[in-house]
């Protein structure tokens, strides 16, 4: 079994959609054994005791850098045993050390169709405010490997949302986490821990 920690910064909304999912039987070949957040006071935190999942709080500020910062996350996360990393609205960039430790095997979900809305300074509503003020017909969701590059891994899997008249940021952004975010995420986790488990 794969042990997966997931890096959140928010309501955790993706986490509670896998959590749903790992309890569905949708998720098999991984476990959530671990739940890290880079703020203490992230809803998410609620969300993984409830499921009865470890946490743990990595804050940015708490240290000198983003190599210091890094390597404090990769010990916490090699502590715990964990296979895989699954980024769900988790809002700091991650730095070379820490990529380094897991290649291949962080994944992050992104609320756009990659290429377009993404890279840096493109997370939460700025992406759906830029999807609507650009004129698009189609959004969607995206889940990729990450690497040195924002957003720039390799995708594993899209789904297209489709943009109505009268869409505001918010109402776009929770029908893509609803029609998209919350069926690809899952899917990509249990497609990420199946390959691992191969190895």
């Amino acid at each position: 079994m794969v042990n997966i920690a997931v890096l959140v910064s928010g309501g955790g909304t993706n986490l509670q959609a896998l959590i749903d999912s790992e309890r569905s039987g949708k998720i098999t070949a991984g476990k959530i054994t671990l739940v890290v957040a880079s703020n203490e006071n992230a809803y998410a935190l609620e969300r993984a005791k409830k499921a009865g999942i470890e946490t743990a709080v990595i804050r940015r500020k708490d240290y000198a850098d983003q190599d210091a910062c890094d390597r404090a996350l990769v010990s916490c996360l090699k502590e715990k045993d964990i296979d895989m990393v699954i980024l769900a609205g988790y809002l700091t960039i991650l730095g070379e050390t820490m990529i380094a430790a897991y290649r291949d095997r962080i994944i992050n979900i992104h609320p756009s169709l990659i290429p377009s809305f993404c890279g840096k300074g493109f997370y939460g509503l700025r992406v759906h405010e830029a999807a609507l003020e650009r004129g698009v017909k189609v959004t969607g969701a995206t889940v990729h490997l990450v690497n040195e590059i924002p957003d720039g891994g390799r995708i594993l899997l899209q789904k297209a949302v489709e943009v109505r008249e009268g869409d505001t940021p918010e109402i776009l952004q929770r029908r893509v986490m609803e029609e998209a975010e919350w069926i690809l995420l899952p899917k990509a986790a249990q497609m990420l821990a199946e390959s691992l488990e191969e190895e």
